[in-house]
């Protein structure tokens, strides 16, 4: 459920919210139907990037009263976001018996508008 009001903690972004409810989604839909051998390559990389942008934002939220600094883990986060949404197309592309290419495309395009609110996000700031 996305919250309305002033932003009083980094869990009130639209954002931070939109991300965390994709990050439940791939550890819980994907990473669970990708075979074995992918369990210390893909599966590692998904469970770590689909989390690092929450992270990343909870942990620059402390310093967005430093504008360059809140900028760098901004920045950041949209990196991880790029960074999954290759993960995802990989599943999407190699492992379709696997996983269902139309939640795929769905969390591409989630990570996708995430990094473009992140850009506008860092754009806005005061």
């Amino acid at each position: 459920m996305l919250r309305n009001g002033p932003v009083r903690s980094f869990t009130d972004l639209y954002v931070y919210q939109n991300l965390y409810e994709a990050m439940k989604k791939v550890n819980l839909i994907i990473v669970p139907r990708l075979p074995k051998e992918e369990l210390y390559d893909l599966v590692s990389q998904l469970r770590r990037a689909s989390k690092a942008p929450i992270a990343i934002i909870a942990e620059g939220y402390s310093k967005r009263h430093h504008k360059r600094s809140w900028l760098k883990y901004i920045s950041d986060a949209i990196g991880e976001c790029n960074e999954m949404m290759v993960h995802l197309s990989v599943c999407r592309d190699i492992y379709s018996k696997h996983v269902d290419a139309a939640i795929c495309d769905n969390l591409i395009k989630v990570y996708d508008l995430s990094g473009k609110q992140l850009y506008c996000l860092g754009k806005k700031w005061k």
